[in-house]
């Protein structure tokens, strides 16, 4: 276990980089040696924003540093890793992993070989609506998971597949742990000459199905997930932080977060059911994801998103991403 600060470098500080270099400054076992942007006034206005340095070339950023967050456009995701992971530079990488899993694959022998930590920012993982439910056997049968956003320029330069709906992919397996045995997808583009809307049915190996539908021409923002499995059935609105659960109990099963219960038969066998809110704890999740990275790279805990899970949501996601534009050519 280290003991000293880790050195670390931001390439990339648009939008999203600007909030990774203002977490990596809370967090008391990190130095931030500086920060890499390909617009040189913008990583100028966020270096002195952060009482941090500015590099002109990324290699000498890299070279001055032990890990690094990656907040680029996808496209350039596998190159700046790859140069990274062979100077054995840890890596933080904003989802989608890569572009292509060829990419991904590349860098997961890489990190393989060189003992590097390779983490994915999937942060919806960390939503304190769905962490809620840690203490629930969720076992799923059907999920229904919707993901709308009104229109905006930003994320546009990707199909909605890789922009929105790989947050649910993440969050579908990490929830069925179970091999995607068909997918049966459609799309279509509406506002921008990528995929504006899509809707994937996905059967897995242990007999779960689920649905998911993202969309970034939505008038009002919805993410919504709800879970359907034998006694227990839960919707989760990972916007508002809002978890509901309902289950059928015994009478000695109440929990603190029981608020009402109804009595009912079923095969001479009375039980109940249970409407549960567990208790939302509100925690920054880009917070959470960088100092669990941090704690990885100390030896002190696990990826929460780790590479290999990355690249199996980009399977997914560019498998669903082919079936919608074979459909519509």
């Amino acid at each position: 276990m280290q003991n000293v600060p880790i050195n670390i470098g931001i390439i990339g500080v648009g939008h999203l980089g600007q909030h990774h270099v203002k977490h990596y400054k809370r967090l008391q076992d990190v130095n931030v040696v500086g920060i890499y942007d390909r617009d040189k006034g913008r990583g100028s206005e966020i270096a002195n924003q952060y009482d941090t340095s500015v590099y002109n070339n990324v290699n000498d950023l890299i070279n001055n540093v032990e890990a690094v967050s990656i907040v680029t456009p996808t496209s350039s995701h596998g190159e700046i890793a790859e140069l990274c992971i062979k100077k054995n530079k840890h890596v933080f990488i904003e989802k989608p992993i890569t572009s292509t899993l060829e990419e991904a694959d590349h860098l997961l022998k890489l990190a393989k070989d060189k003992s590097i930590i390779m983490q994915i920012g999937h942060i919806e993982r960390l939503n304190p609506a769905l962490l809620a439910l840690k203490d629930y056997p969720i076992k799923p049968k059907f999920i229904e998971i919707q993901r709308l956003a009104p229109y905006t320029t930003r994320g546009t330069d990707v199909p909605v597949v890789l922009d929105k709906m790989i947050h649910d992919i993440d969050i579908l397996l990490s929830l069925v742990k179970s091999n995607v045995t068909t997918i049966q997808a459609t799309g279509l583009s509406i506002l921008t000459n990528s995929l504006d809307v899509a809707h994937a049915r996905i059967r897995f190996k242990n007999g779960t199905v689920a649905s998911i539908m993202s969309s970034r021409i939505a008038q009002v923002e919805s993410r919504k997930v709800k879970i359907f499995q034998k006694d227990l059935y839960t919707t989760i609105d990972m916007l508002e932080g809002l978890t509901e659960v309902y289950r059928i109990i015994s009478k000695n099963d109440r929990t603190p977060h029981t608020i009402k219960s109804a009595n009912f038969s079923h095969d001479n066998i009375k039980k109940l059911i249970s409407y549960e809110k567990p208790a939302i704890v509100k925690k920054d999740a880009l917070y959470m994801e960088l100092k669990n990275f941090i704690q990885s790279i100390k030896g002190n805990a696990t990826p929460i998103v780790t590479g290999e899970e990355g690249r199996d949501a980009l399977a997914v996601a560019l498998k669903i991403q082919q079936m919608i534009i074979q459909d519509i050519n």
